[in-house]
């Protein structure tokens, strides 16, 4: 059965959990909370990399019990997060998560040679939003790590952004290729891009999913907006992830659920040997929370 709420992932994650997150540069209070709710509730066993003095000074200020967490003393930013891709790479944790570190620097530390996490396939964010007046979650890739992808890059972030729904139990997703608009023209390249994806699903080269485009945001979510507008598809109006054509796409798309629709939002890195949790830095406790129940979820399966 398909996951349509935050309630149900949190839920889900309980029965999953608790598995090892790692978090690189962990002094901060966000991350700190999220850690502590995530312990209590059996989602997760933490393992905090960070400054050490700083940890406990918030912990006391904030009255965050972390007696029950590791703590690593490492206050390099750089070096934490190779440190947590380290314990993930020696089995020692099952997901790593970024605190109070810049999202370049952590990824870095993940595609290291030595130590990195990078399996065969295109590190890639999907976002998961809880919509008011939606009666399911919608996923959208990517709004942080695949600044322009090309046609290659694009077939893994459907690829992989299938691979999150169906760990959420959507079991045939409906994707859609988002464009400016529903008509494949040859002066707009990502019109071209998106009928191309659609025809190689057509033809099984993406498999797991159900993909169409070019679709414009209204008539892939709208069915109104897709029957006025003559569409026949078995995406059009009902899609479950949207491919944004760009990172600057992606980021607006995000950033506009949350603010405009009042969205609730989850977020994870997915294409390696493990998932990467990379909620911003001006997120609340609560996304935070959720993102490491996604990375739970997805790190079980």
């Amino acid at each position: 059965m398909a996951i349509k709420t935050f309630e149900e992932l949190m839920q889900a994650a309980k029965e999953k959990g608790p598995l090892t997150v790692a978090i690189a540069s962990a002094h901060e209070q966000e991350i700190l909370l999220a850690a502590r709710d995530a312990e209590e509730l059996g989602i997760a066993d933490c393992v905090l990399v960070g400054d050490r003095q700083a940890i406990n000074d918030i912990a006391r200020e904030s009255d965050i019990d972390v007696k029950r967490m590791m703590i690593l003393d490492e206050p390099n930013p750089k070096k934490a997060a190779h440190r947590v891709m380290e314990l993930v790479s020696l089995g020692h944790a099952q997901i790593a998560m970024k605190g109070k570190i810049e999202t370049a620097d952590f990824l870095r530390a993940a595609l290291d040679k030595q130590y990195g996490i990078r399996g065969g396939g295109l590190l890639s964010h999907v976002g998961v939003f809880e919509i008011p007046g939606f009666d399911r979650l919608i996923f959208v890739s990517d709004a942080g790590v695949v600044v322009a992808p090309d046609m290659e890059q694009k077939v893994e972030l459907v690829r992989n952004a299938i691979f999150v729904a169906q760990a959420l139990g959507v079991e045939m997703p409906r994707v859609a290729i988002l464009a400016a608009t529903e008509m494949v023209h040859p002066k707009i390249p990502t019109t071209m891009d998106a009928a191309n994806l659609a025809k190689m699903a057509d033809r099984g080269q993406i498999r797991g999913g159900l993909v169409d485009g070019p679709l414009a945001l209204d008539n892939a979510i709208s069915v109104e907006s897709a029957t006025l507008k003559g569409i026949k598809s078995e995406v059009a109006g009902r899609a479950d992830i949207l491919i944004t054509p760009d990172i600057e796409a992606g980021n607006l798309l995000a950033k506009a659920i949350t603010y405009f629709a009042h969205g609730r939002m989850a977020g994870i890195v997915v294409g390696g040997r493990a998932p990467l949790v990379v909620a911003s830095r001006s997120d609340p406790h609560e996304t935070k929370l959720v993102s490491m129940a996604l990375g739970v979820l997805l790190a079980s399966k």
